[in-house]
């Protein structure tokens, strides 16, 4: 359904994208993650026929010319792009009549969408009015009017409060589960977890690209989680068997390659400290535990 063949974008001395291989089957979550810079953006731009590669091939559902089947893509950038001056319905209204619908027709599938998307009783209220995550939904509803095979979405939920990117992906969902395939990027490690399909992107190439529990699962260290109160962990534990250590609100994630020791070694180096209060567990990875250990390798490479 999407493939792409070594495709390279180059703006000028800068390459945001190099060399990229990658394939999406239908009926697909595909998530791209990455951190700001990485080319996801520039990535699903020339998916979609925004932008042109600099070289390679891309094919999306069957055709090398993304002309042909613009009306069987639906996308959502990253920036609020409909029309704040105009109230929902209003902006629906014009998005259904720019894909030539009648307006019966776009009545209905107004009506039908913005129900869908719970906006129905907001259809009178300016976008300039709506809150971030009620003007991502409208976004989406926008995207969805000519209801496309394959939903591009850049980052949709950036910025929108949690309430509102759980609704959000539950409408992913159901749109998937109806037959659509789901082309999305995100910062957002939960996010990712949902997905059938991830693929980490770091400085416009993609160094991993697999289902969550296969990423997960070769994952080369033992990961332990540590709840302790401490400001200067590292110095405390800088004599332990570990890897690294990364902070994930009151929790540490201690990376560690060895198969024996870890564990007394770490409490040992606690009590040491004058630390008595502290739990201690072997865990599994987080997308996040892989993410964190893919851009530090990149990072080192």
């Amino acid at each position: 359904m999407i493939s792409l063949s070594n495709v390279t974008k180059c703006f000028g001395q800068l390459t945001a994208v190099r060399n990229l291989s990658l394939t999406v089957k239908a009926g697909a979550i595909f998530g791209l993650v990455g951190p700001d810079g990485a080319g996801k953006t520039t990535t699903i731009r020339m998916i979609t026929g925004i932008m042109s590669p600099t070289a390679g091939q891309i094919q999306l559902l069957g055709s090398d010319n993304s002309e042909t089947v613009k009306e069987q893509i639906g996308y959502v950038p990253q920036k609020f792009s409909l029309y704040g001056d105009l109230t929902v319905m209003e902006n629906i209204r014009v998005i259904g009549a720019l894909y030539g619908a009648n307006d019966e027709r776009v009545h209905a599938l107004a009506t039908e969408i913005l129900t869908f998307t719970n906006l129905l009783p907001f259809k009178d209220r300016l976008a300039d009015n709506l809150s971030g995550g009620m003007k991502q939904k409208l976004a989406l509803a926008a995207g969805l009017m000519h209801r496309p095979k394959i939903f591009f979405l850049d980052e949709p939920t950036t910025g929108v409060d949690p309430v509102s990117r759980r609704e959000f992906w539950q409408m992913l969902y159901r749109l998937n589960k109806e037959g659509m395939t789901i082309f999305v990027s995100t910062p957002y490690m939960d996010e990712a977890e949902l997905c059938t399909e991830v693929a980490f992107m770091s400085q416009g190439r993609i160094v991993a690209c697999d289902a969550p529990a296969q990423l997960k699962a070769g994952y080369p260290y033992r990961l332990f989680e540590l709840k302790a109160a401490g400001k200067q962990l590292k110095q405390i534990l800088a004599d332990c068997p570990i890897l690294d250590i990364n902070a994930f609100g009151d929790r540490y994630h201690l990376v560690s390659g060895s198969d024996t020791g870890v564990s007394a070694s770490v409490e040992a180096a606690l009590r040491n400290a004058g630390i008595q209060h502290y739990s201690l567990q072997e865990i599994t990875p987080t997308l996040e535990d892989i993410f964190v250990h893919l851009a530090e390798k990149e990072g080192a490479s």
